[in-house]
């Protein structure tokens, strides 16, 4: 959500709101990578159920992201800076380990490349309205 949200405000040369000082991590997870993951899941049958954990497995700073989004866009992002909010955590990021073991998940799309398409999707659908 917080990558939908920076592009459309900072392609609306609007101030976008970061919580602390923006060396906060999080793991981003291009799309076409989960439903790799879910359809891994969904191949492997099973009696019962599992539970698996999808994401990219890597982190990248808040600050990193907006710098990525404003390469992509080809704009400078206003930045409101506010007070960090309590209980967030500096990092958070998946445990694919068992994804991998059992079914082959490997995120392929690299963060600057998700973006990248991201943001040409993102202009398209602007031009339709």
């Amino acid at each position: 959500m917080a990558i939908h949200s920076f592009t459309r405000l900072i392609d609306s040369n609007e101030k976008i709101e970061i919580h602390g000082d923006g060396l906060s991590q999080r793991d981003y997870t291009y799309i076409d990578d989960i439903i790799d993951g879910c359809l891994g899941a969904i191949n492997r049958v099973t009696d019962g159920f599992d539970i698996y954990n999808l994401g990219n497995s890597k982190v990248v700073s808040l600050g990193n992201l907006v710098q990525i989004i404003e390469l992509a866009l080809g704009k400078k992002a206003k930045i409101n800076y506010l007070p960090k909010q309590p209980g967030d955590v500096d990092q958070t990021f998946a445990d694919i380990r068992k994804a991998r073991q059992e079914l082959d998940f490997e995120p392929k799309t690299d963060i600057n490349i998700g973006i990248g398409r991201f943001v040409e999707w993102y202009r398209n659908q602007k031009k339709r309205g």
